[in-house]
C-alpha cells in the first residue's frame, strides 16, 4: 500500500513522517486491498481554536473510500486517534457483506473555480467530477457512512438509473431515483 504524508500549515518533520508510518502500518497489515492511504496533517493558524492540530486519513481503493478526521493539541495524539477510528470504519465496514465484483476504481477529480461574487447571488466555490459506479442503494449507503457524508449520487445497478441516497432528519435514510 503506497502511504503519502501531506501537511498544511505545518513542516512535516522526519520524526512525524516515521510516527505517521508506524501508525499507518497497523491498517497495512489488515491487507483488505486498499491501494493508497493519505495523511494530511494540518494545523490551523486561527488562535481562537484551541485544538489546532489535525490528522486526517484517507483510504482509496477498489472504489472504497475511507476517511477519518481527528483533532488535538498534539498532532502525535492525533495521528493516533485518526487510526484508531480509521481501524474502527475498517472493521465495521469488513463486516458488511458487501457484492465486491461491483466495486470499481474511484478518481475524485476536485477543482477550484474562482468567479468573482455577484451581490445576493450565491456562490459556487468548489466542484467534483466523479466517476459514478453501479450499485445497490444499500451499498451507496455504507459508502456514504464510511465518508461521513449527507448524500451519495450513484448509479442503480438494478434500474440503471441515477440515484442520490440522503440521510434524513429523523436519521433514516432517503432514495432519490432519477429517470432518464
Amino acid at each position: 500500500m503506497q502511504v503519502v504524508i501531506k501537511g498544511k500549515n505545518i513542516e512535516v518533520t522526519e520524526a512525524l513522517r516515521d510516527h505517521a508510518r508506524q501508525k499507518v502500518s497497523k491498517i497495512e497489515k489488515l491487507d483488505l486491498g486498499f491501494k493508497e492511504i493519505e495523511v494530511k496533517l494540518i494545523v490551523e493558524k486561527n488562535p481562537s481554536i484551541q485544538i489546532n492540530q489535525i490528522a486526517e486519513l484517507t483510504l482509496y481503493g477498489n472504489g472504497r473510500i475511507l476517511r477519518a478526521t481527528e483533532r488535538d493539541r498534539d498532532m502525535y495524539v492525533a495521528i493516533d486517534k485518526a487510526v484508531s477510528k480509521l481501524a474502527r470504519q475498517i472493521k465495521k465496514y469488513h463486516g458488511k457483506q458487501i457484492n465486491r465484483t461491483q466495486a470499481q476504481e474511484s478518481a475524485l477529480r476536485t477543482q477550484f473555480i474562482a468567479t468573482p461574487p455577484s451581490e445576493g447571488m450565491p456562490v459556487i466555490v468548489k466542484e467534483k467530477s466523479i466517476d459514478l459506479k453501479p450499485m445497490t442503494p444499500e451499498e451507496a449507503a455504507l459508502q456514504m457512512e464510511m465518508l461521513g457524508h449527507d448524500f451519495f449520487v450513484f448509479v442503480n445497478a438494478d434500474t440503471d438509473n441515477t440515484n442520490v441516497v440522503y440521510r434524513r432528519k429523523d436519521g433514516d435514510f432517503g432514495l432519490i431515483d432519477t429517470s432518464r
